[in-house]
């Protein structure tokens, strides 16, 4: 039944989450008001000229989506957008060698790692991992539940448990195998010499074989625009510039999902939680932050090897010792001279991002949360490293440090793009243990942002899982 202004579910914030959580209770045969307090929807999901200048098209935040593509949600949802693909789906660059290339082929990528033993373990671990297919999948994105495919999930977890570090180190011999899965997994934001940093790396490179790292042609806003797309198609209405306070600034409706961070769902809630609970969303734990830069170049990065040309996402880092030292150093609360960069080339995939003969490029590297160190230099000379005479390319740039990416989206704590730290000890408490962590004390409002499991990406499942709870309670 209805509420009194005609919606039976409400929305707040329009992220990847909140989008599909929308649109699944939509489907449902639910009326749906979704309202997003920024001018635009999408969360991470946003594009426009970031610096500036007419004619190029740079993503606020996500841009390389395999998890888009590998999620049941989006699978279910089947959207009308564009997909495409880099020649090669990840590059790795090294001093004084060729750069590792990341391929759909599990055999080809192995090749190049320059030995048969590693080759082997390659095949072994992260074709596995690929292998494991959308089962494998569907157990990782459906924590705390238990695993649809839970020997499939047992094989995983055997090598996924252990710190991406010492993995790196059991699996592979060479330098080439070992940097590609530390790259990998340093995507986790976490300290790979803590526990399930393997995991995060070997599902991203099985990713890259099993669905590929794709891009939406036109920029990452085509990916919302889709869902709020189907959500009108559905009935749904979708309100920009509505900044929700406390509960009584949205209609009364059974339903709420909240694609909000753990502190604003205190605030916005308020009294009405019970205290252990609200203490416990105000003692959540955030993880480090990032320094992002975006700019515009007159040409393609000249890298060293050429190879690295053909991929959308190229990790910059050198070796596994030198990655690991940088995430430990933001661990413990320090700027390392030579950060991890994870840098994305979207005119790999798609040359509609810029005008002819130009480029966009953004790259971020890790701080620690709420940082206001100034890491451009940092991070141009990490890209300058692998590719002499970039910063001659550069003809705009605009970098944006944790305080700006939370004045963008207040979701970003400090600049923690993962919604909150990653690593074993918040694993599937997200924001708080239970088996149904998307469900608050209050009946009818649900989490639903990154801060729920199964947590950071564009996967839309902690929507998905919180439109599906509050639809069994319905």
């Amino acid at each position: 039944m209805a509420g009194a202004d005609g919606f039976d579910a409400v929305v707040v914030g329009s992220g990847p989450n909140g989008l599909v959580g929308a649109v699944i209770l939509a489907e449902a045969g639910l009326k749906v008001l979704l309202v997003e307090q920024a001018d635009e929807v999408g969360g991470g999901l946003r594009s426009g000229p970031l610096t500036g200048l007419d004619g190029f098209t740079h993503d606020v935040c996500a841009t390389v989506l395999p998890l888009a593509r590998a999620s049941a949600a989006f699978r279910q949802l089947k959207l009308d957008v564009d997909w495409v693909y880099p020649d090669v789906q990840a590059a790795h660059p090294l001093d004084r060698q060729d750069a590792v290339l990341i391929h759909r082929d599990v055999a080809l990528t192995a090749d190049g790692l320059g030995s048969r033993r590693d080759a082997i373990a390659w095949r072994q671990s992260v074709g596995a991992t690929a292998s494991g297919g959308f089962g494998l999948v569907d157990s990782l994105l459906s924590l705390p539940s238990l695993p649809s495919a839970p020997l499939r999930a047992a094989r995983y977890g055997a090598l996924g448990l252990l710190p991406a570090s010492a993995l790196a180190r059991i699996l592979f011999g060479g330098e080439r195998a070992r940097a590609a899965l530390a790259g990998m997994a340093a995507h986790s934001m976490v300290d790979l010499r803590r526990p399930i940093t393997g995991g995060y790396g070997l599902l991203l490179a099985g990713l890259a074989h099993q669905v590929g790292w794709p891009l939406v042609r036109g920029g990452s806003a085509r990916l919302a625009a889709a869902l709020v797309a189907r959500l009108v198609e559905l009935g749904g209405v979708a309100e920009t510039g509505h900044r929700v306070r406390d509960l009584a600034d949205v209609p009364n409706a059974r339903v709420v999902l909240l694609d909000l961070g753990p502190r604003q769902v205190a605030d916005v809630c308020g009294g009405r939680l019970p205290p252990g609970y609200a203490r416990r969303l105000r003692r959540y734990r955030y993880g480090p932050g990032a320094f992002k830069l975006d700019w515009a170049l007159d040409g393609p990065v000249p890298w060293r090897d050429p190879a690295v040309a053909g991929a959308a996402t190229v990790h910059l880092g050198g070796t596994l010792d030198e990655i690991t030292a940088a995430e430990a150093a933001v661990a413990a609360g320090r700027h390392p001279d030579r950060p991890y960069v994870l840098a994305v080339q979207p005119c790999a995939a798609d040359p509609s991002r810029a005008p002819a003969g130009q480029h966009v490029l953004w790259a971020y590297c890790h701080v620690p949360n709420g940082s206001a160190a100034d890491m451009t230099t940092a991070i141009e000379d990490q890209v300058e490293r692998f590719a002499p005479g970039f910063r001659d390319r550069i003809i705009a740039r605009a970098a944006h440090g944790p305080a700006a990416l939370e004045r963008r989206n207040p979701n970003l704590v400090g600049g923690d793009i993962a919604g909150g730290y990653s690593g074993l000890s918040q694993l599937v408490r997200r924001p708080s243990l239970s088996p149904r962590p998307w469900a608050t004390p209050l009946p009818g409002v649900y989490l639903c942002s990154a801060s729920t499991p199964p947590g950071a990406g564009v996967h839309g499942m902690g929507g998905y899982h919180a439109a599906r709870l509050a639809l069994a309670y319905y």
